[in-house]
């Protein structure tokens, strides 16, 4: 397997391994490297490891001129994706322009945009045609992706993890929030993309693994000791209790090993209770 680095690129915490020569570039040094977008300006993240497939290589260390060349090309893209968004405006266009970027080379613009409805693409080509002789691409992302590109910070008041350090996105479903007992609300186990907060995955397995010794919520239970039963209405997996609403009132927190499944009565016992 070749030997390779890992390159962060300006869009996202992503980490791009690039094949490299008998020089190994230092980790935290500028780069360029050569994708199949075209040539970049890249972060040395990571040191020399094998990697099976690389997804470009790397051409040199940044020079002074490639850098002044990155910072003047991505003064421009901030400026057309102004004019842009002020061209989607004027048609009315139910389109969000999230960003634009230069390759380091300038042959080619990649627009970034989220819309659910269909653009006039060729309209909004020929507008950027006449400030750029790059080849134009477009690319519909959805609300996580934006979070990456754009930066965002989570609930926990750090960046988040979509935008800071996270490599690529899982699904996340409401059953996670239901198994860590969260309020089912969605402003409190959302994240700013909108979508729900990619971490309530990562200890969902934790979680699985614990409720495992606990009565489902919502089911009925007896308390070993005293014989007395209700239905259970809230579960704390990490404690490993349960609340129990006993049917005669009152509601108790108890351990799940003092708890137990009603004993089902016979039909000669069924048939005295109700003689």
């Amino acid at each position: 397997m070749p030997e390779c680095v890992g390159v962060r690129f300006d869009n996202g915490p992503k980490l791009h391994f690039l094949e490299v020569p008998s020089h190994a570039p230092k980790v935290g040094s500028r780069c360029v490297a050569a994708t199949r977008r075209g040539l970049e300006l890249g972060l040395v993240r990571t040191a020399v490891r094998e990697v099976e497939r690389p997804s470009g290589h790397f051409v040199r260390d940044a020079q002074p001129d490639d850098l002044a060349a990155h910072a003047r090309l991505k003064e421009k893209a901030e400026a057309l994706k102004w004019l842009l968004r002020a061209r989607a405006r004027e048609r009315n266009l139910a389109a969000k322009i999230v960003h634009l970027e230069f390759t380091l080379d300038e042959a080619l613009l990649l627009v970034t945009y989220s819309s659910e409805a269909p653009l006039p693409l060729r309209a909004l080509t020929q507008e950027l045609m006449q400030h750029t002789g790059a080849r134009i691409e477009f690319d519909n992302v959805g609300p996580r992706d934006q979070a990456r590109i754009l930066g965002t910070l989570g609930a926990c008041g750090s960046g988040s993890c979509s935008s800071t350090w996270l490599q690529s996105f899982s699904a996340v479903s409401i059953r996670m929030a239901r198994d860590q007992q969260l309020p089912l609300n969605p402003e409190k186990i959302s994240g700013p993309c909108g979508r729900l907060m990619c971490c309530l995955q990562y200890e969902h397995d934790l979680y699985k693994e614990l409720l495992k010794d606990l009565p489902k919520k919502g089911a009925r239970a007896c308390h070993k000791e005293t014989g007395a039963c209700g239905r259970v209405v809230k579960l704390n997996p990490l404690k490993g209790t349960a609340e129990l609403a006993f049917d005669d009132g009152g509601v108790q927190e108890l351990r799940a090993e003092l708890l137990e499944r009603p004993h089902k009565a016979s039909p000669k016992q069924a048939a005295q209770r109700r003689s």
